[in-house]
């Protein structure tokens, strides 16, 4: 999962992950205030959230900077934490090179919110690893799962998407709702926009773009920087 960064440090944030008064709150700047205490038996199998339906052999294509992003849902699962997590592949190339290869790791929990635990992911350079930085597993190190995609969306309604002290550390909100968006592979109604940051990092705010049905069609930054990535080919599995 890429790296986001702050848009406010003061804010306090509130997780309504799963509702109910074991809701914890967190100070960005404070990990220590996370917790997480789902287990196997809150989770399904499969994940149909509407904004973020990963369906086995799902697969989307972006375009943007320079760089050609292939994601596509994997028929294997892994384990995290006790969870059959479904397996989403991300491979970014440059000019025809790759130059990440992650797997990312995900589920959806009984109430519909779905759930980042975790991934393994590789950096390039000339056709050669050369990093690793990012790689997370949720139950180890002290690293936890976040939120990815509420089931349901409220303005205003900030979360952790991840948490791995120093490493991984994503937040976000959400922005608006009801949106429509054009890209090159079509125009989509009812979309949602998440903004996205990374307490880590400095200067840099991104959006990104879900539509029903379809997941992320559009990411750009709108703060400390320039450049956008935009959906032009899907394909649905099933």
């Amino acid at each position: 999962m890429s790296r986001r960064i702050p848009l406010l440090l003061t804010l306090i944030l509130l997780i309504a992950a799963c509702g109910g008064d074991s809701a914890p709150v967190i100070d960005p700047g404070d990990g220590g205030n996370y917790a997480f205490a789902l287990g196997p038996a809150d989770f399904v199998s499969g994940i149909d959230n509407p904004y973020l339906p990963l369906t086995v052999g799902t697969r989307w294509v972006f375009e943007g900077g320079g760089e050609r992003t292939e994601i596509e849902v994997l028929t294997e699962t892994r384990v995290v934490m006790g969870i059959a997590a479904t397996v989403v592949r991300d491979t970014v190339t440059e000019d025809g090179e790759l130059v990440e290869d992650t797997y990312d790791w995900f589920a959806q929990d009984v109430d519909g919110n779905v759930w980042y635990l975790g991934e393994e992911s590789v950096e390039y350079r000339d056709g050669a690893p050369v990093s690793t930085a990012g790689s997370w597993e949720a139950g180890v190190d002290g690293a936890l799962p976040g939120i990815v995609m509420p089931a349901e969306l409220v303005v205003g309604h900030a979360y952790r998407q991840e948490f791995y002290r120093g490493e991984a550390e994503d937040l976000a909100q959400v922005a608006r709702i009801d949106e429509s968006v054009t890209v090159p592979n079509g125009t989509y109604s009812d979309v949602v926009v998440i903004t996205e940051w990374n307490p880590l990092e400095s200067g840099v705010v991104e959006e990104k773009s879900y539509a029903p049905g379809v997941g992320m069609i559009m990411e750009k930054t709108v703060r400390g920087g320039s450049g956008s990535a935009v959906l032009i080919e899907y394909t649905p599995g099933g």
